[in-house]
């Protein structure tokens, strides 16, 4: 109960305050978890709210062939109630968002399983739907039991450096403050830490420390006209030095969940760098509330204003384009066309076409119409002609060329496209036109995927196994499943899986043991290393099981080749790399829900790159201190990427130097170089 009424609660913060939602918000349980059926709420409750609960309700009374399918058909579902109402989705979030803030009291299989479920499909819809304060929160609590070492890191840095960072926040909107009442510019100015998830992706995806974040402090400018906010963004260029290539004007190039706002990034006098934010009081509500702000429901009215429905139509062309797709090309296509950063680019007609980041113009010309990608022959790229595989870029004006003599799409063309819905129509094209040609390649394919599992066509052929095959596989006949193969609806691998359980009951052939079991997967094993050659390292690091896996490396003790490494598995986000005398590691190794995360890893022979490492230096307070520091790293040539010092309680000085080394007896050697300076008591790693 207390939790159905946080989800209404929810709601009703969210902006959803009619008397249909915040019902079926209390009720959104009820048809998965009691006896209640569609027509005893509907009954009591009317036929809107039944449709939303229904509409949140999972199939769980369906049987599925995987996990894959099940939440594929899950999220269909989801998606089609939320074509037709998009309070379905929104009681949803609402519901995902106190699972999350209660998350603790889960196991931690539970934990990780929801967690990254959230991270990969409900933050991104709240994303795609404007919810901006949604989404920050469900990626930080998501974030918590994905990489808890990781997440505990930045909030550590972050408590550290918080006095000096309100201080700073505090100065910089006074002076911003002092600026519009000088100008009798009306607005509200508010300041921010960056939120913890988007720190992580910045910190691990690009390498950087925390102080080399550019907006790790933002802040927001509302006034109260369009006018005002490019007259703001002309003050904050005037009072501090705007960063080249960091200014984004989303109020002419709207986002395409309706977001408006000016980004500027800029650098004070402090030489800290920090984002403002520009917008009036409408986009605000926009931003944060994102479909609520103007999707207002009336009791007894459908609620929906002239205009609301195309907001929402990419739901539709969504469900439509993928509509045959299998579980695993629906996720990845889900992925892709809802979740991923977006490019804005122009036809030549001056119009904007939004496409997912790594658009390419095949993506261009499909988003246009079919007909156009199906009969393209080149393109332009801001008046030059070029290859299909080029990506395209902010701001870029492309031109399709096309012909009635075009041949048609390209089988290529499906491993260049990025958005789902380009290669959703190019499998259209080939499963309508090419018929025949596909039959004959995909019974090839399936063959030969038979053969490698060891069963024949004549078994798949028997009369008496057929109708229970084709059920299994969801085609009319054979020939369907060939022609799935051969445009690509289907994988004969997937195929194969589905239907060799079946063959193997007909044959009536013995259950194997586990000894057998285990012996065939020893073997599957050993030939696909053998196939694949020895594994391949990344950043110099083989993780025990796995090749070509992401990797990070910690900075609460920064390893470098030489020292003894674990690996902590982040579910979702790579290998995190801890040296073996890291405190984390030896916190962490024997709670029962972190011990099972750790995995074996090792150094390669030889380093290939150089690595980050910390070390913290404790000396007497003398003038000079760091001077000498400097001269000796400079004699050494060390490659350092930040020096800093501070006195402690005027008797003793502490220096903190970040540092690239190769291996571990480079490090050893600059440290013995640096206790030879006087007044040096102790120098220690980071993590020690």
């Amino acid at each position: 109960m207390t939790h159905c009424v946080a989800a209404a609660e929810n709601c009703v913060e969210m902006g959803l305050a009619d008397e249909d939602c915040i019902i079926a918000a209390l009720l959104h349980d009820c048809i998965e978890d009691t006896s209640l059926t569609y027509q005893d709420i509907a009954k009591q409750f009317g036929a809107t709210v039944a449709d939303l609960v229904e509409g949140v309700t999972k199939l769980t009374r369906v049987q599925y062939t995987s996990k894959e399918d099940e939440q594929m058909e899950n999220m269909r579902k989801m998606l089609i109630a939320m074509a037709k109402d998009i309070r379905v989705i929104m009681i949803k979030i609402a519901d995902r968002l106190h699972n999350m803030r209660t998350m603790q009291y889960q196991t931690p299989g539970k934990q990780r399983s929801k967690s990254l479920e959230t991270m990969e499909i409900y933050a991104p819809i709240a994303h795609r739907l404007g919810m901006q304060k949604v989404k920050w929160e469900l990626e930080d609590l998501s974030l918590l039991y994905l990489d808890p070492i990781g997440y505990k890191e930045i909030t550590d840095s972050l408590e550290a450096r918080m006095p000096m960072l309100e201080e700073f926040m505090k100065s910089v909107e006074a002076k911003i403050q002092s600026r519009l009442d000088d100008w009798s510019i009306g607005g509200q100015i508010s300041s921010r830490i960056k939120h913890i998830y988007s720190i992580y992706r910045k910190m691990y995806s690009q390498n950087k420390q925390l102080n080399e974040i550019f907006d790790l402090c933002a802040f927001r400018v509302i006034v109260d006209n369009i006018a005002d906010c490019y007259n703001v963004l002309g003050h904050v260029h005037d009072m501090f030095k705007p960063l080249p290539g960091r200014f984004k004007d989303y109020i002419s190039t709207p986002k395409p969940n309706g977001y408006q706002s000016i980004h500027t990034t800029v650098i004070g006098s402090e030489g800290i760098p920090f984002e403002v934010q520009i917008r009036t009081w409408d986009m605000h509500q926009t931003a944060e509330y994102g479909v609520a702000a103007h999707w207002k429901y009336k009791s007894g009215t459908d609620g929906i204003k002239a205009g609301d429905e195309e907001k929402f139509a990419w739901v539709r062309r969504l469900l439509e384009t993928q509509a045959d797709s299998d579980a695993q090309d629906f996720f990845h296509d889900l992925k892709i066309d809802m979740f991923s950063d977006e490019v804005f680019v122009f036809t030549p007609q001056g119009d904007v076409i939004n496409l997912p980041a790594g658009a390419t113009p095949i993506d261009f010309a499909y988003g246009i119409h079919s007909a156009v990608g199906n009969h393209m022959v080149g393109a332009k790229v801001n008046g030059r002609i070029v290859p299909f595989e080029r990506v395209l870029q902010n701001g870029d004006i492309v031109e399709v060329l096309t012909s009635k003599a075009a041949p048609g799409p390209s089988r290529d063309w499906m491993k260049i496209a990025k958005s789902g819905a380009a290669r959703s129509k190019i499998k259209q094209w080939f499963k309508k036109e090419k018929r025949d040609e596909n039959i004959v390649a995909g019974k090839s394919i399936f063959e030969s995927e038979l053969k490698q599992g060891g069963l024949t066509m004549a078994a798949v052929m028997d009369e008496e196994l057929q109708p229970s095959i084709l059920k299994k596989l969801a085609v009319a006949s054979m020939d369907d499943l060939y022609a799935s193969i051969g445009y690509g609806g289907m994988t004969a691998t997937k195929a194969v899986n589905k239907i060799k359980d079946e063959i193997f009951k007909s044959q009536k052939l013995p259950p194997k043991t586990p000894v057998e079991k285990m012996a065939e997967k020893v073997e599957y094993q050993q030939k696909k290393a053998a196939q694949q050659g020895e594994k391949h390292a990344v950043h110099g690091v083989l993780v025990e099981g796995l090749d070509n896996c992401l990797v990070k490396f910690s900075r609460c003790c920064t390893p470098v080749p030489g020292d003894d490494i674990i690996g902590f598995i982040t579910r979702g986000y790579g290998v995190s790399i801890h040296r073996t005398d890291c405190k984390n590691y030896l916190q962490s190794k024997n709670n029962p829900e972190d011990g099972g995360r750790w995995i074996s890893v090792s150094w390669t022979d030889v380093p290939s790159e150089r690595y980050v490492t910390t070390i913290r230096i404790l000396a007497r307070e003398r003038s000079g201190f760091i001077m000498d520091i400097a001269t000796v790293l400079n004699t050494l040539n060390a490659k350092v990427l930040s020096l800093n010092a501070r006195d402690i309680d005027g008797v003793k000085s502490a220096a903190v130097v970040t540092l690239e080394v190769k291996t571990l007896a480079d490090l050893d050697a600059i440290i013995s170089r640096l206790k030879t300076v006087p007044g040096v008591s102790e120098i220690t790693r980071a993590g020690d």
